[in-house]
């Protein structure tokens, strides 16, 4: 899985991690901290939440921009600085009232536009690293352990999250909603982490910085060359890609909101036996421990590596064993829920490269395009298990709480495993659609706008962070099970379309 991959994609990824740890922690509560310390309504926090989504992902497009004309590292570092300081500045707590509000949505534009300068540029300089002819086949996977890698840092971040914020209740006696100030100012600290691994292995992809200064590597690379009408045909296939994802993070992306007020308002806040050990992010890792040791087994070829596999496999089933305790209950917190994702992806990454490596060494691999029109149908079986689970729930309630605002009401107790499935199913989809998309977009992407077609994935996915909002307007509006059937109608949709658009977008892988 590791093996004859460019030493410049493992700096690339573990830098990404870092931001996207703290990325991740800060958007874990995020919309939970908009209702309570502002009081703003489901939908009012809503907007506030899918607005800030799709300017983290609307500014690639003007980093990619930018980074075209003066080079792709140059803006990754500018970009961990603007961050940094949208991150300090929403680490501070100014209380509730409407200064606080406008310094809160000023640290989101911060953030917002340093991440559009980082995100974007770092992604193709991780597909120009696949430039070189003896990486060309190893691409997509590449980008498979990328992503593999962002998650690594989003898996923790839930935790953390909720860690931090007990700590600073009960250990530093600060209010609960001063508290989630403390999850914030995680990120300043990954940042700094992020920055240290960018610049002591810069060596290992320096030649894909860009800019002015050109390395010899960069200088004997051979330029790719196109004719108008393949310019065109290309841009024209990568916008139709665009246009499908968009409706894909429009339902993805309710897992930091319309699927967060669930398991805040209808999901149970407690668990036990097996299930209990699924909230402890320890227990998650052991899994990935003996996932990853269990493929090393099979795929080692000497008797030294199998033997150091089994006993990895030994001490990971130890642990989880010594962690089970039928009879202890666990409480379960509302943002918890969003370590599922990244431990699935982190978790069936070497699973789904096993399955497409087999494809394609029989010549049956499908095409990107393909895997990101199964993508869409994964997730609209995701939607179809939650319109299915919430038949018979009542309506979202609310009521005022001490400070005289609104306060979400529990008012059910659904088990845990409905939230944990649908995870499990939304990772399908998104392992086949996001990772091949961006690995997509950096083969295909004519030469010379590499970056504004790369900045043009994270447009598409901005739309559909700020369609997100639906998720928002919907709650309380209409019965759960007519919310979760619209983001079923959306992505089938989608996927029609983009079965309808096949030939077209082959034609240019």
């Amino acid at each position: 899985m590791f093996e004859n991959q460019p030493k410049g994609l493992f700096a690339l990824a573990l830098a990404n991690t870092g931001e996207r740890f703290g990325y991740y922690t800060m958007l874990a509560v995020f919309a939970l901290f908009l209702r309570a310390n502002y009081g703003l309504s489901p939908a009012l926090a809503g907007t506030i939440y899918s607005a800030f989504l799709m300017l983290v992902y609307f500014f690639p497009l003007i980093g990619g921009i930018m980074a075209d004309k003066f080079g792709f590292g140059r803006m990754v570092t500018t970009g961990i600085i603007i961050m940094f300081a949208g991150y300090l500045l929403l680490s501070v707590p100014l209380g509730g009232d409407t200064v606080a509000l406008v310094v809160m949505l000023a640290a989101l534009l911060l953030i917002g536009f340093g991440t559009g300068l980082f995100k974007g540029n770092l992604q193709v300089m991780v597909g120009d690293l696949y430039n070189d002819p003896q990486y060309k086949d190893k691409r997509d996977s590449g980008f498979s352990i990328f992503y593999m890698a962002i998650n690594i840092g989003a898996l923790f971040a839930p935790t953390a999250a909720i860690k931090i914020k007990e700590y600073a209740e009960t250990s530093l006696g600060y209010s609960s909603n001063d508290a989630y100030h403390f999850s914030f100012a995680v990120a300043c600290a990954s940042l700094i982490l992020s920055i240290a691994i960018y610049y002591v292995f810069r060596s290992t992809f320096r030649h894909t910085e860009g800019g002015s200064k050109k390395t010899k590597a960069a200088e004997a690379a051979p330029v790719e060359e196109l004719s108008k009408e393949e310019t065109k045909q290309r841009i024209v296939a990568l916008c139709l890609v665009f246009a499908v994802v968009i409706f894909f993070w429009m339902a993805f992306h309710q897992n930091g909101l319309s699927l967060t007020y669930f398991a805040d308002e209808f999901t149970a806040n407690s668990a036990s036996g097996v299930q209990a050990m699924c909230f402890n992010v320890w227990n998650l890792v052991a899994v990935v421990f003996i996932v990853y040791a269990g493929f090393s087994l099979f795929q080692s070829k000497t008797s030294k590596g199998k033997i150091i596999s089994l006993i990895v496999i030994a001490a990971a089933l130890a642990f989880l064993f010594f962690e089970y305790d039928g009879e202890k209950v666990v409480a379960v917190s509302a943002p918890i829920f969003q370590q599922f994702n990244p431990f699935y992806v982190v978790a069936l990454t070497p699973v789904s490269m096993a399955i497409f490596g087999a494809l394609a060494a029989k010549g049956k691999e499908p095409s990107a395009p393909r895997k990101i029109a199964y993508g869409m149908i994964v997730a609209a079986v995701a939607y179809a298990l939650m319109a299915f689970g919430s038949f018979g729930l009542p309506m979202p309630q609310t009521e005022m709480g001490p400070d005289g605002n609104p306060v979400a009401v529990h008012v059910a107790d659904v088990t845990p495993n409905l939230l944990i499935s649908v995870y499990l199913v939304l990772t399908f989809g998104e392992l086949l659609l996001s990772p091949m998309g961006i690995s997509f977009v950096s083969k295909v992407a004519p030469p010379k706008y590499k970056g504004m077609m790369m900045g043009g994935w994270f447009v598409a996915t901005a739309i559909g962070n700020q369609l997100v909002v639906v998720g928002g307007l919907l709650w309380g509006a209409v019965p759960l099970w007519v919310c979760w059937s619209v983001f079923l109608a959306v992505c089938l949709i989608a996927a029609v379309f983009m079965f309808a658009m096949m030939k077209r977008l082959e034609k240019v892988c």
